[in-house]
């Protein structure tokens, strides 16, 4: 994940520099942002290691593959030539919106899923395809659980003058922005983590079922 993470994030910086502005954060990883994208799977890898029941090895499968799912999305997504469409009413918005897809960044999302699935279930000794299932589907659908909430609950803020959304809750002359969208506790690394956890879930609802209808 984080390998895969950091060579995509090397890829078009001129481009991404613009979208990246209205990040509540910068390009490098801080510890929050660590445990938001890996807590759900680490927990998942610590209950399999105690208990290992192939369950919980689909859902640390869906918890990490929903986080590279959305990296790669969004790392590959801004480099998209069109303007992408927020995912809840179909507008165009401007590259970098929370909640914005597009055709490029829907098809990096179902490429990152399926290859942490593909290495998830190689990693269990032998091709294991309900993970692999499981895994690209929880995946692929946490990616989209993220961009909705993103795009509903997650707080967006104005400074004076301008009618830019931004992430930061703070302008660039150190005055508090205002909030015009979402929860004001609701912010990036909250919305991964509820992201990780619903792909998480998912995928070992996909996983049950499969084993139950074979």
């Amino acid at each position: 994940f984080f390998l895969s993470s950091s060579l995509l994030s090397r890829i078009g910086g001129a481009r991404k520099a613009a979208a990246r502005a209205q990040f509540s954060k910068g390009e490098q990883r801080d510890l929050a942002q660590v445990l938001a994208n890996g807590g759900v799977a680490l927990l998942a890898a610590l209950a399999f290691g105690l208990h290992p029941a192939e369950g919980w090895w689909a859902l640390f499968v869906g918890a990490l593959a929903t986080a590279t799912a959305d990296t790669w999305a969004t790392e590959l997504g801004t480099l998209s030539r069109g303007q992408p469409r927020l995912i809840t009413n179909g507008r165009r918005v401007e590259r970098g919106t929370s909640g914005a897809v597009s055709g490029l960044g829907l098809a990096a999302t179902i490429a990152g899923a399926a290859f942490i699935a593909g290495g998830g279930a190689l990693l269990e000794g032998q091709v294991a395809l309900g993970v692999m299932i499981a895994g690209t589907l929880g995946g692929t659908l946490g990616s989209l659980a993220d961009s909705w909430l993103g795009a509903t609950l997650q707080a967006r803020y104005t400074c004076p003058g301008s009618t830019a959304l931004t992430e930061k809750n703070t302008c660039p002359d150190g005055a508090p922005a205002r909030l015009v969208q979402g929860w004001p506790w609701m912010d990036n690394d909250l919305v991964n983590g509820l992201a990780t956890l619903v792909g998480g879930v998912l995928s070992l609802a996909v996983w049950v079922g499969l084993v139950a209808g074979s």
